[in-house]
C-alpha cells in the first residue's frame, strides 16, 4: 500500500523562497488522497512551509470552484497570492456540456481581484484529451484566458502537456502577456532555450529530481537564472526522496537543493535569484496584504 502520510520537514531553505504553483485548496486533494490518506488543512500547510524556509504561495485555480476559493484565501492570508483559470481538460467538458463561456466570464471578474496575480492554469492538454473537438475547446479556452491575462495585466501560468508545439504556436499567434510562465515545465533544451529567448519563465517541480529526467536537468541547465522558478504542484510529484508521498509547500527546499547541485551552483545562491525572479513575476507578496490572517 502507498505511504500517504505527509514527509517530515526537511533543513529549512537559509534563504527563502516562494513556491510558485501549488494546490492547497480542498477541492484538489481529496481525488488524489482517496481513503488512504487526508489533506492536511491549509494553514497547517502555509506553517509549515514558512518554518521550511517559503515565504509564500501562489495557489492556483482549475476550475471556478477552486479558483474562487484561490482568489478568497489570497485575501486573508498574507503568505497567498492567487491564481484562476479553467484548467484546458475542464474546458473540453465544459464545452461539451455549453459552459464554457460562462465559466470564462467567471474567471474574467475574479482576475480583477487584487492578490489574483495570475491566469492559469491554462493552456493544452493533448495527452488526457486527444479527441479534435476537445482540443479545438481547449484552443479556444486558452486564447481566452490570454486575453483576460493582458486585459488585467497579470501573469500567465501555461499547463502544458504533449503540446509544445501548439502551445508556442499560440502563444506567438495570439500575442502572449508580459509575463508568461511554463508550470511545471515538461520540455526540452530546445523548448528552454525558444522559451527564455522569448523571455518566459520556467517553472521546475519535483520532476526534475526523478531519475528519469536527464532531459528535464539538461533543460534546467540551458535556462538562464533570471528565467527559473520553482514549484511543488502540490499534492502531486513531490520530489526525491520522498516521490509518491502527497507534496506540500514545505517540501520545496529538496526540489531546490536539487536544482542547486544540477546547476552547481550554492543553494542560498539560487534561492535569493528565484525569490527575485518569482517577485519579478507576481509582485510583491505585502503589496494588498491583508491585516489579519486567516485562522
Amino acid at each position: 500500500m502507498a505511504d500517504r502520510a505527509y514527509p517530515p520537514l526537511p533543513e529549512a531553505l537559509r534563504v527563502p523562497v516562494y513556491d510558485d504553483h501549488t494546490h492547497i485548496d480542498p477541492f484538489s486533494g481529496p481525488g488524489w488522497f482517496g481513503d488512504e490518506g487526508q489533506q492536511l488543512d491549509w494553514r497547517v500547510q502555509l506553517d509549515r512551509a514558512s518554518v521550511a524556509g517559503v515565504k509564500g504561495v501562489v495557489q492556483v485555480g482549475t476550475d471556478v470552484e477552486s479558483s474562487r476559493w484561490s482568489a478568497e484565501h489570497a485575501a486573508i492570508d498574507p503568505r497567498m497570492l492567487a491564481a484562476v483559470a479553467i484548467h484546458p481538460n475542464d474546458a473540453a467538458v465544459l464545452e461539451a456540456q455549453g459552459g464554457l463561456d460562462d465559466a470564462i466570464a467567471v474567471i474574467d471578474e475574479l482576475a480583477a481581484q487584487p492578490r489574483v496575480r495570475a491566469v492559469g492554469e491554462t493552456g493544452l492538454d493533448f495527452f488526457r484529451t486527444p479527441a479534435e473537438d476537445g482540443r479545438a475547446a481547449q484552443v479556444r479556452s486558452f486564447e481566452a484566458h490570454l486575453d483576460i491575462a493582458k486585459r488585467h495585466g497579470l501573469a500567465l501560468q501555461i499547463h502544458d502537456r504533449d503540446a509544445h508545439v501548439e502551445v508556442v504556436d499560440t502563444l506567438l499567434r495570439v500575442g502572449a502577456p508580459d509575463r508568461t510562465v511554463f508550470h511545471c515545465f515538461s520540455g526540452d533544451a530546445g523548448l528552454a532555450h525558444l522559451a527564455a529567448g522569448h523571455g518566459w519563465y520556467l517553472s521546475f517541480a519535483g520532476t526534475v529530481t526523478f531519475k528519469n529526467a536527464e532531459p528535464l536537468r539538461e533543460a534546467l541547465r540551458v535556462t538562464p537564472r533570471s528565467r527559473i522558478l520553482v514549484e511543488t504542484d502540490a499534492p502531486w510529484l513531490a520530489p526525491a526522496p520522498v516521490r509518491g508521498r502527497p507534496n506540500a509547500p514545505y517540501l520545496i527546499p529538496h526540489t531546490l537543493r536539487f536544482m542547486a547541485q544540477v546547476l552547481e551552483t550554492d543553494p542560498s545562491m539560487l534561492a535569493a535569484q528565484i525569490a527575485s525572479n518569482t517577485e519579478a513575476v507576481y509582485g510583491s507578496w505585502t503589496d494588498d496584504a491583508p491585516e489579519r490572517w486567516g485562522r
